[in-house]
């Protein structure tokens, strides 16, 4: 099992409201640079999405609960068929998970359940997940699509005072506008 983070970025770090849906002034960012950019499977997930399971926070899961259900592309429809994990912080934000299809709510601690988990799992978004992991050192993999752009303000993917990693390039690849980075933890 292993734990593949996926990110749009921008070259100063940021992950935060990348298409626009949290309504940051600064957000929407994606979107500048056209659709083509990011359609398809970008980030190369293939068998582990046939074969893993995709770990969503609530927002994230919200937000690609409107957007990926009516799609019929071939990524999409591997997406939408794969099993989702929605972490919720709060009871409040324990919603129905019907809305897209093979969702169920995850149960119990977050830490306990990706550690017993024996599919890979695939994160999408979902920085304050990404950061639990992070910090319990349990991000195998980062994929990485960087955007040309630089913000200066939002939610960091490597937070000031976060835990150090050493990491390890195993591909960079021009993708129009973008750059796209997978870095696995380094073998020591």
């Amino acid at each position: 099992m292993s734990v593949v983070v996926i990110e749009f970025t921008t070259l100063d770090g940021i992950v935060s409201d990348p298409d626009g849906s949290g309504g940051t002034p600064y957000g929407g960012w994606i979107l500048r640079f056209g659709r083509e950019e990011i359609a398809g499977d970008r980030f190369g997930l293939g068998r582990t999405l046939d074969e893993g399971v995709v770990l969503l926070g609530h927002a994230t899961w919200q937000a690609f609960a409107r957007l990926w259900p009516g799609r019929d592309d071939p990524f999409s429809t591997r997406l939408n068929a794969a099993p989702k994990l929605v972490a919720c912080r709060t009871a409040s934000d324990a919603a129905d998970v019907s809305a897209w299809a093979n969702s169920r709510l995850l149960e119990g601690d977050l830490l306990d359940a990706v550690r017993t988990e024996r599919r890979d799992v695939i994160v999408m978004g979902s920085i304050g997940v990404v950061h639990a992991l992070a910090d319990a050192d349990l991000v195998d993999e980062y994929r990485l699509l960087t955007f040309p752009t630089v913000l200066g303000t939002g939610r960091p993917l490597f937070p000031a005072g976060g835990p150090p990693a050493e990491l390890e390039c195993l591909s960079a690849e021009r993708v129009g506008a973008t750059v796209l980075t997978r870095y696995r933890r380094a073998r020591g």
